[in-house]
C-alpha cells in the first residue's frame, strides 16, 4: 500500500555542536549518525528503528523520504530534513535526489517542497516555538517527556572521559540500557506528541501559500551565503592582537591586574575623582566629554576593548560548512506576532553598520594580516574589525552580489493603511520624508542641507518613534537626548507630530475600537482595509495578504490608567507565556509590519528564479552572474503585490563583491 503521510523524529549523534554551527555544519560532521529513527505513517502507529544498535528502516520508508508526492511531517521539519539528506546520501545514494539546477548550492538537501513543519504551524497560531511549550499550551495528553533533555545530553553529545567510564568519549546504548529503553520511549512520545499537534491545530489549516513561503525560505537556508575565510581567520587574529596591546597600554596606564574588570575599574576611576554607575558604550561616552585627560585616555581604550567584534567572526568561523557557506542563518516564521523572520547563528539581521571611507583598502590590510598599517592608519583597529564583518559575506568567484531594499517601507505601509495623504504625496515624488515630516510639524519649508536643515533630525527621530502610539519615553530610547534635543522640547515634538498625522493617530484608534468589539461581542469587524475575527477563543486580524496574525485567548481588561484593554496569551518580555497587554497603536505595529513582511516575501516570490543568499529587514542579497541587471532587480522588487493596490513601492540597490551598507 502506498504511503501518503509521515511523521517523523530523530535522535542523532555528532560531536560537533549545534548550538553554535547549526543543523548543516552538524550534519555533515563525519561522526554524525541517526540513532534512533521515529516514524508513523498515514497517521498509524509509532515504530522506532533502533540505528544504533543495528535495526534497518524498511525500503518503503527510506523511498518515500525523496518521494516528492509524500508528505512528511516533522517538529522544526528542517532539521529532519538536512538530517536525512546526509544520512540518505551515505547510506541510501540511490535513493538520494535534490532539487533546482546544477548551478546552484541546494544539491546535497532534499527538497523542501513535500515537508511541513508543526512549529510553523504552532508559530502561525500565535503559539510557543518550544515541542514542549506548545504540548503544555494546547495541554495534549501526550506532553513531550521531561528526561529528555538528560537523555539527550548522555546519548548525543561526546562525553567527558573519566576513569569511572574507562576513558571512553561517548556513550553507547550498552553503556546504560535501562536510560536507551528510555530514549527510545522518548523519541516514540516526540512523535506522537508531533501527531497531536497537528490534530489539535485541524480546525486551524495553514493556508497553502504560506507552505510555498516557507519552501522559499528553505532553499535560501539550504543555497547559504559564502563566507570569506581569509578575512575571518585575520580578523580574528589581528583582534588578539589589538586586545593585548591594548589591555597591555591600559595595565601600564591603571596598574589595574585585570583592567577589564568593571569592578576594579570602577574603583580605579573612584580613587581618581570620577564617581561611576556604569561603564556600559552609552555611560562611557558620557563620560569622555568630562574627563580630564589621563581618565580620558584610559575610557578612550576601554571603549575600544568593548568594540571588539571577534564573536562575529567566531560565529562565522563556527557556522561555515565545508564548501566555504554559512547555512541556516533564518528562522521562518521567528517571529510569531508579525511573521517575520528571527536571524540564527551568525544573525544577519544584528550587524555594524560600515560608514568608513576606503572599505575596500581596510579590507585588504585585514586580509593581508598587515596589523602594524592597519594600526599606523586608523585611531581604532577594533572600530575597523567591526566595519568590516558585513564584508565577510562574498560572492563566489565569476559571480557579484545585488543589494536590493525598499525605501522606507514600514512607512509607507503605515501611511498607506492610515490614508495619510501628505505622507503619499511625499513618497510619489521620491522626496525625503524626514524633511517632509519636519516641515510638517513645524510649518515651515525645510531642506537636507538648505533651510531649516537643523529640523530634519528633529523629524527623523520624530517619525521613528512616535509612529505607533510613542510619546516623550520612545524618543528618549531612540536617543533624544544623546542628538542634542532638550527634555522641554519632547512633549511638544510629540505634540507636533500627532497634530501632523491626524489620519494616522486616527487608524490606531480605529483598529483599537475594532479590536475591542470583536473580543467583546463576538463580531467580525473591519477598519482600514484589515479584518478582524474572533474564532474558537483565538483573535485573527486577516491582512490585505489573506495572511492571518492569530492571537491566543484574547479577553478584555482593565490598564494602569483604569481603562479597558485587550489581553491575550503569549511569549512575554519575560520570555515566557504569559498574558500580555495591547493595545491599538501596538496592534497597528504588527500590523505594519506583518504586511512588510508580506511585501518583502511577494518580491522573494517575483524573484525566485534568482539566487536569493540572504535577507535582513527590508533587504535582499543575491548571488547572481555578471550580466544581470541592477534596473532589472530593483524594477522587480519594487512591484506593488496586487492585493495592495495603490501602494506606491520603490526598491534602490547596488552591485557589490562584498556585503556591505551602501
Amino acid at each position: 500500500m502506498a504511503i501518503h503521510t509521515l511523521s517523523i523524529d530523530l535522535e542523532t549523534f555528532s560531536s560537533v555542536d549545534m548550538k553554535k554551527c547549526g543543523v548543516y555544519k552538524y550534519a555533515s560532521s563525519p561522526d554524525f549518525e541517526i540513532l534512533l529513527f521515529g516514524v508513523s505513517a498515514d497517521g498509524g502507529e509509532v515504530t522506532v528503528y533502533d540505528l544504533a544498535s543495528g535495526d534497518t528502516v524498511p525500503e518503503e520508508i527510506i523511498k518515500a523520504l525523496s518521494d516528492d508526492s509524500v508528505i512528511k511531517w516533522a517538529y522544526n521539519a528542517s532539521f529532519e530534513r538536512i538530517c536525512l539528506s546526509v544520512w540518505l546520501r551515505r547510506n541510501y545514494p540511490q535513493h538520494f535526489s535534490s532539487y533546482s539546477i546544477e548551478e546552484d548550492t541546494v544539491r546535497n538537501y532534499l527538497d523542501p517542497s513535500s515537508w511541513r513543519c508543526s512549529l510553523v504551524w504552532g508559530a502561525y497560531m500565535g503559539l510557543p516555538l518550544s515541542l514542549e511549550g506548545i504540548g503544555k499550551v494546547l495541554k495534549l495528553e501526550n506532553q513531550k517527556m521531561a528526561e529528555g533533555k538528560a537523555l539527550i545530553r548522555y546519548f548525543c553529545v561526546p562525553c567527558k572521559p573519566t576513569k569511572a567510564n574507562g576513558g571512553r568519549t561517548r556513550n553507547l546504548p550498552e553503556h546504560d540500557p535501562v536510560r536507551w529503553s528510555t530514549f527510545i520511549a522518548y523519541n516514540k512520545r516526540d512523535v506522537e506528541t508531533e501527531m497531536a499537534i497537528q490534530q489539535k491545530l485541524s480546525k486551524f489549516p495553514v493556508p497553502d501559500f504560506l507552505w510555498e513561503e516557507y519552501y522559499l525560505d528553505q532553499e535560501i537556508n539550504d543555497r547559504g551565503i559564502q563566507l570569506d575565510m581569509v578575512l575571518v581567520e585575520q580578523a580574528i587574529a589581528i583582534d588578539e592582537r589589538s586586545r593585548e596591546e591594548l589591555s597591555a597600554k591600559m595595565r601600564q596606564l591603571t596598574a589595574l591586574e585585570n583592567p577589564n574588570s568593571v569592578q576594579q575599574m570602577k574603583e580605579w576611576l573612584t580613587k581618581h575623582g570620577l564617581e561611576v554607575d556604569s561603564l556600559d558604550k552609552k555611560a562611557v561616552k558620557e563620560l569622555l566629554k568630562t574627563a580630564p585627560p589621563e581618565l580620558a585616555e584610559v575610557l578612550e581604550l576601554r571603549q575600544q576593548l568593548a568594540k571588539s567584534s571577534v564573536k562575529k567572526y567566531q560565529a562565522m568561523q563556527n557556522a561555515v560548512c565545508a564548501d566555504g557557506r554559512a547555512r541556516g542563518m533564518f528562522q521562518f516564521y521567528g517571529a510569531n506576532r508579525s511573521g517575520r523572520w528571527a536571524g540564527r547563528l551568525i544573525q544577519l539581521q544584528n550587524l555594524p553598520q560600515n560608514h568608513m571611507a576606503h572599505l575596500e583598502d581596510a579590507r585588504s590590510l585585514v586580509r593581508s594580516g598587515d596589523y602594524s598599517m592597519l594600526s599606523t592608519l586608523y585611531d581604532s583597529v577594533p572600530e575597523v574589525l567591526s566595519e568590516l564583518i558585513r564584508t565577510a559575506f562574498v560572492p563566489r568567484e565569476r559571480y557579484k552580489f545585488i543589494v536590493s531594499d525598499f525605501s522606507a517601507i514600514e512607512a509607507r505601509v503605515l501611511s498607506f493603511l492610515a490614508g495619510e495623504s501628505w505622507r503619499l504625496k511625499v513618497f510619489s515624488e521620491n522626496s525625503d520624508i524626514y524633511c517632509a515630516s519636519a516641515s510638517a510639524m513645524f510649518h515651515v519649508p525645510v531642506e537636507k542641507h538648505g533651510q531649516n536643515a537643523h529640523l530634519r533630525q528633529k523629524g527623523k527621530i520624530a517619525k521613528l518613534a512616535l509612529g505607533y502610539g510613542g510619546s516623550v519615553g520612545a524618543l528618549k530610547s531612540m536617543g533624544a537626548l544623546e542628538m542634542g534635543l532638550a527634555e522641554e522640547e519632547l512633549q511638544p515634538l510629540v505634540d507636533a507630530w500627532r497634530t501632523s498625522n491626524p489620519n494616522i493617530v486616527q487608524f490606531w484608534w480605529d483598529v483599537d475600537n475594532a479590536i475591542k468589539t470583536t473580543v467583546r461581542q463576538g463580531l467580525d469587524t473591519e477598519t482600514h482595509g484589515i479584518r478582524f475575527r474572533y474564532r474558537s477563543g483565538m483573535l485573527f486580524i486577516v491582512l490585505p495578504s489573506g495572511r492571518q496574525l492569530c492571537y491566543v485567548k484574547p479577553r478584555m481588561g482593565t490598564n494602569k490608567f483604569g481603562g479597558d484593554s485587550v489581553t491575550y496569551e503569549g511569549i512575554g518580555s519575560t520570555k515566557k507565556w504569559e498574558r500580555i497587554e495591547s493595545y491599538g497603536p501596538k496592534f497597528v505595529e504588527n500590523i505594519v509590519q506583518a504586511v512588510s513582511r508580506d511585501i518583502l516575501m511577494y518580491a522573494i516570490r517575483t524573484l525566485s528564479h534568482c539566487f536569493i543568499v540572504g535577507h535582513v529587514h527590508d533587504e535582499l542579497i543575491i548571488e547572481c552572474s555578471m550580466d544581470v541587471s541592477l534596473d532589472a532587480v530593483c524594477e522587480q522588487m519594487g512591484r506593488t503585490p496586487p492585493w495592495i493596490k495603490g501602494l506606491n513601492l520603490r526598491a534602490d540597490g547596488y552591485e557589490t563583491m562584498f556585503y556591505k551598507k551602501d
